[in-house]
């Protein structure tokens, strides 16, 4: 009898053993699956063709301390256009130069981006407001007849305008909606013909694909500008809050991400490119530093 009692007890531990193995290998095999499908998912990040370590830095004006966006016309970048954002001016300079022409557009206001289309400067509020006018007025004190319109597009926070000047198409992308959606940063397009607005495509950032790309958790992410690569399409999409820049292919559907440093850039909320694809940003002074743009060339 105690024979019997042993034997069953023998066999019963060894089934135990047995079956735990089992599950520990099944277990790993799980995650080694799930392991190669992220990493196939992900696959290698896409090498960006410039070095954000190492800029040429322009310093700009004290009247463009607190820099917002910049664009040029046609990617000619003997001229940079900038606005700053407490002030209805836009100015215009050198990016040598030790001051800034301006010309007056609006009254106080929170300006964050500007585009320059068809020969019109388009400039956005946070609000959504456009603003725009011919940018022969350029050489005006101040614009005489700015063209303003207003609920074009749902309500949010708007901190981003980029042009594709070829295609007559303004993008505008929200930073933060104030009402769902919070999972996603929407970008809303237009075409622009004749002064007005027509509606076209809508587009979405969701957290979770930049999170894939940046290898980071619960990432919010709250962008500041945007800028279409003329060369390869791709829409480079800045963030001063997450110090990030993200890039995607031309229908918004995310590549990759690359971390800005802080100690190189203070705020930046501003981007674009010349019509030979080099990169340049802007960032607002700090307590130290005066407001600056950065311009990254093209990697050979």
């Amino acid at each position: 009898m105690n024979t019997f009692k042993i034997s069953t007890t023998s066999i019963l531990v060894l089934l135990t053993v047995v079956f735990m193995g089992a599950s520990c290998v099944n277990a790993n095999n799980d995650d080694k699956k799930s392991s190669d499908k992220a990493a196939a998912a992900e696959g290698p990040k896409p090498v960006l063709p410039y070095d954000l370590d190492n800029p040429v830095e322009y310093n700009m004006p004290q009247s463009l301390f607190e820099i917002s966006g910049i664009t040029f016309h046609n990617g000619n970048a003997n001229k940079v256009f900038a606005i700053q954002d407490e002030d209805g001016d836009l100015f215009h300079l050198g990016l040598t130069d030790k001051q800034a022409q301006s010309t007056k557009f609006g009254g106080k206001g929170d300006y964050e981006d500007l585009a320059i289309v068809n020969d019109h400067v388009i400039i956005l509020k946070s609000n959504g407001e456009l603003h725009h006018f011919p940018i022969a007025e350029i050489n005006k004190a101040e614009v005489a007849d700015v063209i303003k319109t207003k609920d074009l597009v749902p309500k949010a926070e708007y901190e981003g305008l980029a042009a594709d000047e070829k295609a007559g198409t303004i993008y505008i992308l929200t930073k933060e909606v104030k009402k769902g959606k919070s999972n996603q940063t929407d970008i809303f397009s237009f075409q622009f013909n004749g002064g007005k607005f027509e509606p076209g495509d809508t587009y979405a950032l969701a957290n979770k694909d930049i999170e894939s790309v940046s290898g980071e958790s619960k990432v919010k992410f709250r962008p500041s500008a945007l800028a279409k690569n003329p060369s390869t399409g791709e829409w480079y999409i800045l963030s001063s809050i997450n110090k990030m820049l993200v890039t995607t292919d031309a229908n918004f559907k995310v590549k990759a991400a690359y971390p800005l440093k802080g100690d190189l850039f203070n705020q930046p909320e501003g981007i674009a490119f010349d019509k030979d694809n080099n990169l340049y940003i802007s960032n607002e002074g700090g307590t130290l530093s005066a407001g600056n743009i950065l311009m990254f060339k093209l990697k050979k």
